[in-house]
């Protein structure tokens, strides 16, 4: 397992930046749809524009749906498991945080979700997670089941062919970590760009 993230490539580099922005827009729509709006004799508290209803498979074989993961905070993330660079620096971070809030680091979970149906499957995602020594779930799905998840956090993701044949192919994707409370509600973001102190107050108060 690496203890140093690689350096950044132009193509890393793009998705970042993507994922910056991708923050931004989403940040300012959740502080419209819980903060900003209007009042026109509308319900107190809207509900979240992120995150929703989803059914998917964990990296074991079991169903895991929206209800499932409910009852204990969780940071989300998606991927894929051949991603050469932004998949395994996110999720080696995550495994860092966890270790750093010591006793703390358990009162999260760290979910990761496949964005390559054609290829992984939940033995691949077992296999993949267990390379950052700390207990993660791992999700895949149908097609149908990923666009509805993807739908509901509202993420980028995009097949990319290689040229090389059907199988060979990148998966250009948000690279954002959502950071979901107890009930399954949308809390904030961490992204790539921001510092470990920051992260950590983040998870902290996740947590609380």
């Amino acid at each position: 397992m690496p203890t140093a993230e690689p350096r950044l490539d132009p193509k890393t580099r793009r998705l970042v930046i993507i994922g910056m922005l991708f923050n931004i827009v989403l940040l300012a729509g959740a502080w419209y749809f819980l903060i900003g709006r209007p009042s026109q004799q509308q319900p107190a508290a809207a509900p979240s524009a992120i995150g929703g209803p989803f059914s998917m498979t964990d990296q074991v074989g079991r169903t895991v749906t929206d209800a499932t993961l409910r009852g204990k905070p969780f940071a989300l993330f998606f991927g894929f498991t051949r991603c050469p660079d932004v998949c395994p620096t996110t999720l080696n971070r995550l495994a860092k945080l966890r270790k750093t809030l010591g006793r703390d680091g358990n009162r999260f979970n760290i979910v990761f979700v496949s964005v390559d149906p054609g290829h992984d499957k939940p033995a691949d995602i077992r296999q993949y997670l267990a390379l950052f020594e700390t207990p993660m779930i791992g999700l895949s799905g149908t097609p149908d089941q990923l666009a509805a998840m993807i739908k509901a956090f509202h993420v980028y993701y995009r097949k990319v062919p290689l040229g090389k044949g059907v199988d060979d192919y990148t998966v250009d994707h948000t690279a954002t970590i959502f950071l979901m409370d107890a009930d399954g509600k949308f809390v904030t973001t961490i992204d790539h760009a921001e510092s470990e102190t920051m992260a950590i107050a983040k998870l902290k108060r996740l947590m609380r």
